[in-house]
C-alpha cells in the first residue's frame, strides 16, 4: 500500500491531487504542526530527515520533493501517458517537465515572502518590491503560455498543471489575480476536476 505523509498545513494536496487523478489506492497519514514553534512534529522526521511534506512510502522507497514523487508515480502508473507527454516526444517531454518544476522552482518563493509580510505586518520595502516585481513577471510569463488553452500545455489536463493551479491559488488568496481574469478562469476550471474535489473530501489542506 502506497502511503502518503501529509503535514498540516502543507502542500500535499500536489501529490492527493495528483493521486486521485491516477485512481490509485493509498493510505493519508496527517501530522500536526507545534502551535508555538509551527514545526513538524519529531514523528514526521522519522520517516524523513527533512520532516517536511509531502512524502510518499511506496512499499519502502520513501520519496519527498512533490516533482520527484509526480515523476515516479506517473513512471509507474500512467504508462498510456494520460498525464504526461512520453519521454520519446523528447521536445514535448522537455516543456512538460519544464512546467512541472516550475511552480515550486520559480514561483513558490516570491509568493512565499508575500505571504509572510501579510502575516508579519512588517514593511520590508526591499522585500516586498522584490517578490511584487517577480510576481507580475511570473504571473504574465503564465497568462501568455495559457493564451487561449484551457491548460498550460494546451487544451489536455497535465501532472503540470497540479503545481501552477497550486501556486495560482496562493496568489488568488493574496488577490493577485484581479487584473488576470484568464488565471482565475484557469484555476476554477482546475478546480472543477473530479479528482480535486475528490482530494479535498479526504481533507486535505
Amino acid at each position: 500500500m502506497l502511503t502518503i505523509h501529509h503535514l498540516r498545513i502543507g502542500r500535499s494536496i500536489f501529490t492527493v491531487w495528483l493521486l486521485e487523478e491516477l485512481e490509485l489506492e493509498y493510505e493519508l497519514k496527517e501530522y500536526y504542526r507545534n502551535p508555538e514553534t509551527n514545526r513538524a512534529p519529531p514523528e514526521l522526521k522519522q520517516i524523513h530527515p527533512l520532516g517536511k511534506s509531502p512524502v510518499i512510502d511506496d512499499d519502502g522507497l520513501v520519496l519527498s520533493e512533490s516533482g520527484a514523487i509526480a515523476s515516479y508515480l506517473l513512471k509507474k502508473h500512467d504508462p498510456q501517458h494520460k498525464l504526461s507527454p512520453a519521454s520519446s516526444d523528447i521536445a514535448n517531454w522537455a516543456q512538460y517537465n519544464q512546467w512541472l518544476h516550475y511552480p515550486e522552482g520559480s514561483v513558490f518563493t516570491p509568493l512565499l515572502i508575500q505571504l509572510l509580510l501579510l502575516r508579519s505586518g512588517v514593511e520590508a520595502p526591499l522585500f516586498d518590491a522584490y517578490s511584487g516585481a517577480e510576481l507580475t513577471l511570473h504571473l504574465n510569463h503564465i497568462t501568455a503560455q495559457l493564451a487561449a488553452n484551457d491548460y498550460i500545455l494546451g487544451d489536455q489536463f497535465s501532472a503540470a498543471d497540479i503545481g501552477v493551479c497550486y501556486m495560482l491559488s496562493m496568489a488568488q488568496s493574496l488577490d493577485l489575480l484581479s487584473n488576470h481574469s484568464s488565471l482565475s478562469d484557469y484555476v476554477q476550471r482546475n478546480k472543477q476536476r473530479p479528482a480535486f474535489l475528490r482530494a479535498l473530501e479526504r481533507g486535505i489542506e
